[in-house]
Formats: C-alpha cells, sequence, structure tokens
C-alpha cells in the first residue's frame, strides 16, 4: 500500500499524481483536498481545508510552512492523515508536495518520497524534508540540475524528466475557431495556480499582431478548457508561465513556447526560466512584452528549433513509478538515471 498526498493548488500536482499512479503496480490511496476524479478507481480521501484569514504562527517560528495554532481544520486534516497511516500501515508515503504532510508520515515510521520543486529550497522546512526523505522526485532532466541541491540531495533524486497527462499520446490538433482572419495562432496557457496578467494586456498584443489569432486558456477573458491538448497541437506558438505542469505540456506537445515566468514562492517559476533559457529549449521572457515588441517576438519564436525531447523524454511517469513501486516492495531500483 502507498499512500499519495495530493496538493490543492493549480492542477499541476494532480496532474502529476495520476500520470505516475496509473503505472504503479501496488494499490494507492490519494489524499488530498481535491475532489475524487471521475476516473480514479482506488481509495481516494477528501482532506479538509487548512486555510484561515488571520493565522497564529503559521510557520511555529520559521521551521515548517503552515501549521497555523488552534486551527480546527488543520487539526482534523493531520489526524485523518495519521489515522489512515495508523491503520493502513503504508509501505510507503508520497508527497506532492507538502513538508507538513510529509514529516508526519516519517514521525510515524513510513519511508518517504519527496516531489521535489525547483528554486531555493534552503528555508528549514525543505532542507528537513528533503533530508530525510528516501528519494526526491525531480521531474526536470538531470541536464539541467538546480544547482544550489547539495550532493546528499543529488545522490538521491530521481531525474525523470517533465512528466506530463500527454506523454505518449499522439498529436492531434482542434478545429480553428472559424475566424475569417485565422493566419496563424498563438494561444496564451495560463493555468489554474494564477496569474498577474491582466487582460488589457492580452488584448493589446492581439491588436499589435493582425497575422495572429489569439486563444487564451484561463486567466482574464479565457476559457477553462480541461483537455488543452488539441489546441495546444494545433497552435503555431504556445505563451505560457514556467510553472512545472504548464511546461510539461508544452514539451510533451513538442510545440515553439513563449515562458513569462509568474512570482511564485521561492522563486520556482523563475528558476524553471533560467533551466529552459540555458538549455535553449524555449524563448524565456522576464516579463510581458510591450505590444510592438510581439510581432517580432512571435516570427522568431514560430522558426526556433524545436529541442522539447531534451526535457521531456516521454517515460518519466513510468520512471517515478518503478522507483515508488520498488520502495514500497522492498526492491528499489537504483535511482542514478544518468545524463538526459
Amino acid at each position: 500500500m502507498i499512500g499519495y498526498y495530493v496538493h490543492h493548488q493549480g492542477r499541476g500536482h494532480l496532474h502529476r499524481a495520476m500520470s505516475i499512479c496509473a503505472h504503479i503496480r501496488e494499490p494507492v490511496t490519494v489524499l488530498s483536498s481535491l475532489a475524487r476524479p471521475a476516473d480514479w478507481a482506488e481509495e481516494w480521501i477528501v482532506l479538509p481545508p487548512d486555510t484561515v484569514d488571520s493565522p497564529v504562527d503559521p510557520t511555529a517560528g520559521g521551521r515548517l510552512h503552515w501549521v497555523p495554532l488552534h486551527h480546527a481544520g488543520l487539526r482534523e486534516r493531520m489526524g485523518i492523515i495519521a489515522e489512515w497511516i495508523r491503520r493502513e500501515e503504508p509501505r510507503l508515503f508520497v508527497s506532492d508536495v507538502s513538508v507538513e504532510a510529509a514529516t508526519l508520515a516519517r514521525l510515524m515510521g513510513t519511508p518517504v518520497v519527496v516531489a521535489a520543486m525547483r528554486g531555493d529550497r534552503s528555508d528549514e522546512a525543505h532542507r528537513l524534508a528533503y533530508d530525510f526523505s528516501d528519494a526526491l522526485l525531480a521531474p526536470w532532466p538531470q541536464s539541467c540540475p538546480e544547482p544550489s541541491w547539495p550532493v546528499h540531495w543529488q545522490a538521491k533524486a530521481l531525474y525523470t524528466g517533465s512528466i506530463s497527462r500527454y506523454d505518449g499520446r499522439s498529436r492531434r490538433a482542434a478545429p480553428g475557431d472559424g475566424s475569417e482572419n485565422s493566419g496563424r495562432e498563438v494561444v496564451v496557457m495560463l493555468g489554474g495556480g494564477g496569474t498577474d496578467l491582466a487582460g488589457a494586456q492580452l488584448r493589446n498584443a492581439a491588436e499589435a499582431t493582425p497575422g495572429w489569432t489569439w486563444t487564451a486558456l484561463g486567466g482574464p477573458g479565457g476559457n477553462w478548457v480541461e483537455d488543452p491538448w488539441p489546441v495546444l497541437c494545433r497552435a503555431d506558438v504556445v505563451v505560457t508561465h514556467a510553472g512545472q505542469n504548464a511546461i510539461a505540456e508544452c514539451a510533451a506537445a513538442r510545440v515553439p513556447t513563449v515562458v513569462i515566468p509568474q512570482d511564485r514562492p521561492h522563486g520556482e517559476q523563475h528558476a524553471t526560466a533560467r533551466a529552459l533559457r540555458a538549455a535553449e529549449l524555449a524563448t524565456v521572457l522576464d516579463a510581458w512584452p510591450a505590444p510592438g515588441e510581439w510581432p517580432a517576438l512571435l516570427e522568431d519564436a514560430a522558426v526556433r528549433q524545436e529541442r522539447w525531447e531534451l526535457w521531456s523524454p516521454g517515460d518519466g511517469a513510468q520512471q517515478a513509478a518503478r522507483l515508488l513501486t520498488g520502495l514500497a516492495l522492498g526492491t528499489p531500483e537504483r535511482i542514478a538515471c544518468g545524463p538526459r
């Protein structure tokens, strides 16, 4: 039995977990504040929310990330996880991603695997979880490492390359929007994790590029699409933030991409953007361009030589599942997977 904690922010954690779990050869119970997906056949334990407007000492003096004092939701949430561990005696607990959930599982004597995140993870809470974990899942290629990681984190990291729900899916473009002036299409994918982009910025960019049709998925004025794959496949250029899931989906689609990182805790997206720029895998910008910059920018991005296979080998979920299955069965495969 494997317990798998899935964070509720955005949809990237969920998509990655479902991709990995599809290949695990052991029973898996998911614990999350997210609703159970319709196609999930195994146990799914819904955790109560632990949000609060005026938290009291939420970081325990800087040692953890979110443990507000006297919060009933947090107490109930942790109690449910602890009771499940006590009852089921799981062979492994995966955290994607919560330092507190990982720490609780390890305090109860359960081996832990943590889904690693890019950015500055040198704070005490991250160091605690990364240090005691039995393995770190690093969903990026070993050839694009996090420069600040200590040697002992690198030694227990499985570098899978990006993990996308679309790995292995055939490319089939959706029909266009029927516009008379269709031209080429730029798809703006902003996802469910929040954005600081204003609707006027999108409108001004579209007005400045009359040869392009702009389609927005999420964000201001955009439509939320549960399955953006056909839209990504028909795009000539995708503009997106630097979240792990968004980049994984663009990489799986092998589509020219303009990446504009958003501000996130620990500088996660800016760290991903630096890695993409260094590997010359995408057009990376520091901020949303002025309207007049977009025509040349899109032209240059559209003809960039596609090298996404370096970031997205296509078997990341299978690699992760083999590691988790091996740890649960007591027969872990060698973690190091060599350069990609």
